[in-house]
């Protein structure tokens, strides 16, 4: 696939300077660091590698990539990465698509407690799954989910939310058989709401006590705590989008879906249209529209482009993608070949040297198609440091 016309390190070589200028004191370090990072990537600056292709003698350099989580470019291989070691896990079931949603007032005030409010959105999606799964009058047992974090919505507004990844079943309380969903439905998603939303604003009125919560601009005033509770009333009668979409279509489904969602960004440079006096347009799919009239094209002013883009970056260590109950990393491999066990299947066929397919190259030639060679190595340039 050829470079997309347009990419965010574009738009960011070209306004960043001045905006992060104009912005000074209102951009987090993690902020800067993220758009750097994107400015930097496959350029000279971070060094690269010549190459020769043997058959036919072309000659180009490839530069090197900044590997941040929050670049466009640098995610593709990391997901990839990624997939290989989750397709050993896949079981031979229906797996579900189910998605906690934030109502806005709470996204409002999640953007200045990413870490805290983040985390618990993580916490409570997954609790609530394993205890309605775990309610005899339900499912009855055991399951696993794979919760990925993501924060934007189409228009690169904030609005956090958690895509989860179910199998359809799980291990009976006494771990002697294997429970499987009724074929096409996972859980109620009105019980799964409603534990939601009073289990997760318990759990935001306990971090409020605790002090853990900031608030600025408009929100200053929750800091007290009974205009705190005041502003929590209307959310615990109001509806909380949880909802469940239709099981995939066999465990391929499961990967390609994965390998679309875990590792995405705010925004792929394939939806970038254009970048010209007029801002930076985009196209975005609007939800509220119906058939072909929901994709349309949006236009905003670069800064106001960059900001949005930007509101979805990461405190520092945080990871955007969890795995609970069975499929929970100090007890995974032991659950799953119990699974594995109960649904009378084999385990997966371990590597062989004879299994082990051709290497792809890590270099392929634009020209012919062959595999090309490092032949000097392009040192990174050294930064330009400030005096202590």
């Amino acid at each position: 696939m050829g470079r997309p016309a347009l990419e965010v390190a574009d738009i960011f070589r070209a306004h960043g300077p001045l905006w992060r200028e104009q912005q000074a004191g209102h951009l987090s370090l993690g902020q800067l660091k993220v758009m750097s990072a994107i400015e930097q990537c496959r350029t000279a600056t971070l060094g690269g590698h010549a190459l020769r292709c043997d058959a036919c003698d072309h000659q180009e350099i490839s530069y090197n990539s900044c590997r941040n989580r929050h670049c466009p470019k640098c995610q593709a291989r990391a997901a990839q990465r990624w997939l290989e070691a989750r397709q050993a896990e896949l079981l031979p079931v229906e797996y579900y698509h189910v998605v906690f949603t934030l109502p806005e007032p709470i996204g409002a005030i999640a953007y200045t407690n990413k870490a805290a409010i983040y985390r618990l959105l993580f916490d409570v999606a997954a609790e609530t799954l394993l205890t309605i799964a775990a309610d005899p009058k339900h499912l009855g047992a055991q399951i696993g989910a794979t919760l990925v974090l993501h924060t934007w919505g189409s228009a690169l507004t904030h609005h956090p939310h958690v895509h989860g990844i179910v199998p359809g079943g799980g291990i009976s309380a006494d771990g002697e058989r294997w429970v499987a969903c009724r074929r096409g439905f996972f859980l109620p998603v009105r019980v799964l709401s409603r534990l939601f939303r009073r289990r997760f604003l318990e759990e935001l009125e306990k971090l409020h006590r605790a002090g853990q919560l900031q608030f600025f601009g408009e929100h200053i005033r929750l800091a007290d705590a009974g205009a705190f509770a005041r502003w929590l009333a209307p959310l615990r009668s109001c509806e909380w989008v949880v909802y469940a979409k239709r099981p995939f279509a066999g465990p391929e489904a499961v990967l390609a879906y994965l390998s679309r969602y875990t590792h995405r960004v705010a925004i792929s440079n394939r939806r970038l249209v254009a970048m010209n006096e007029h801002g930076v347009s985009f196209r975005w799919k609007d939800y509220r529209a119906k058939g072909r009239t929901r994709h349309k094209t949006m236009t905003l002013a670069t800064g106001e482009f960059m900001r949005r883009f930007l509101l979805h970056v990461l405190p520092t260590g945080f990871h955007r993608i969890r795995h609970y109950g069975l499929l929970a990393n100090a007890g995974r491999r032991g659950y799953l070949a119990t699974a594995r066990a109960l649904l009378k299947v084999p385990p997966p066929a371990p590597v062989t040297d004879e299994a082990v397919a051709v290497p792809v190259p890590t270099f392929v030639c634009r020209c012919c198609g062959a595999a090309m060679r490092v032949v000097e190595i392009v040192m990174r340039q050294q930064p330009i440091r400030a005096p202590p």
